[in-house]
């Protein structure tokens, strides 16, 4: 092995170590993420997807993003709304603590 290959190997193992703290330092800078589950699960005609907190807007409104272009936006205190479509799936019209206590909602919490 190189002293090029070591070198590296290693530098590669220390990034992947140190990503995790990283990672929660960053969520607990981001407490706002704490108030919205990660990922919300619905059906829609029939096809289960998972929609993943992408932004939440200085009004306090999260947008959640799945595959095929999907995406709903929800508050707080509101319910979730389809973007770009007038018909939704499963989520549509809950808020988050129906979303919460049907196990469609799904958190993450910093340590």
């Amino acid at each position: 092995m190189t002293p090029r290959t070591l070198t590296r190997i290693l530098a590669v193992l220390l990034v992947a170590s140190a990503a995790p703290a990283l990672c929660a330092q960053a969520l607990a800078q981001n407490s706002i993420f704490d108030q919205f589950p990660i990922v919300v699960a619905c059906e829609y005609k029939g096809t289960h997807h998972a929609f993943y907190l992408s932004k939440v807007t200085a009004d306090g409104t999260a947008t959640y993003m799945a595959s095929d272009n999907f995406a709903g936006t929800i508050t707080l205190t509101g319910e979730a709304k389809a973007v770009g479509a007038e018909e939704g799936g499963t989520c549509l019209g809950k808020t988050i603590e129906e979303l919460r206590a049907s196990g469609q909602a799904r958190d993450i919490r910093a340590n």
